[in-house]
């Protein structure tokens, strides 16, 4: 078995998950570039060997069966293995999002990609991680998925704008990761939620106050925990984050 560890990472093409990518490529890994835009996600590829990683596309749409399907059969064609999956992609879903007026579809949506979508990458991904000595998934989440933050008398700045979609979506990101936790412990995959913090990407139409890069550190950190590491967790910068 090759010494170099193997990683795929969702939505990688830009912003976070372009960082994750390129964090772990610096650590002198191959790195999967997951990416729905196949032009992006090559585009992506390029830059990132350009600074020096060992990258590949992989075309991906996580709302899609066969593409997660054959996204699976190309990393084991390749490597036949996988180390580390950072299911990084994810959709607000649309803004305004007032319980009172948001549109099912927009439910759906956040839903599909930041939940389901996770689901169905992982467990096409499961026979690949079960095959490296230290598998490890990080399911970028979100505070604002925090149900203690969301029920405190902070402001937005701490629980985020109104959303009916978004926010529900990463608590049930976080309540999925827990059971992922339950299943795997003893397998030897540690699996734990991250929160990136306000990050100024086209998510939040670049208002955030973070860079990608500090964004991207969280998952770096979780990616490469040790093997006594925690699972079922949610981390953030600063440590664990309350439910």
């Amino acid at each position: 078995m090759s010494e170099q560890k193997i990683a795929l990472v969702t939505g990688a093409n830009k912003g976070i998950g372009f960082e994750i990518a390129a964090g772990l490529g610096a650590l002198g890994w191959s790195v999967g570039v997951g990416a729905r835009d196949t032009g992006r996600g090559e585009a992506a590829v390029d830059k990132l060997r350009a600074g020096g990683a060992d990258a590949f596309a992989v075309p991906l749409d996580v709302t899609d069966d066969a593409s997660v399907t054959a996204a699976a059969a190309l990393i084991e064609e390749r490597h036949g293995r996988l180390d580390v999956l950072v299911n990084n992609a994810g959709v607000t879903g649309g803004m305004p999002q007032n319980p009172t007026t948001v549109g099912i579809a927009t439910l759906r949506t956040a839903v599909e990609t930041n939940v389901i979508g996770v689901i169905r990458v992982t467990n096409a991904m499961l026979p690949l991680l079960r095959r490296s000595p230290s598998p490890r998934i990080v399911n970028m989440s979100s505070t604002v998925g925090s149900l203690t933050h969301q029920t405190s008398a902070a402001g937005p700045e701490t629980t985020g704008p109104l959303s009916a979609a978004y926010s529900p979506s990463k608590s049930f990101l976080n309540a999925v990761t827990i059971q992922y936790a339950k299943e795997l412990h003893g397998t030897g995959i540690l699996i734990n939620a991250a929160c990136p913090g306000y990050v100024a990407t086209d998510l939040n139409g670049f208002s955030g106050f973070r860079t990608p890069e500090q964004g991207a550190a969280i998952a770096l950190h979780l990616a490469t925990l040790p093997d006594n590491g925690p699972s079922g967790g949610f981390f953030d910068d600063a440590g664990p984050i309350p439910w």
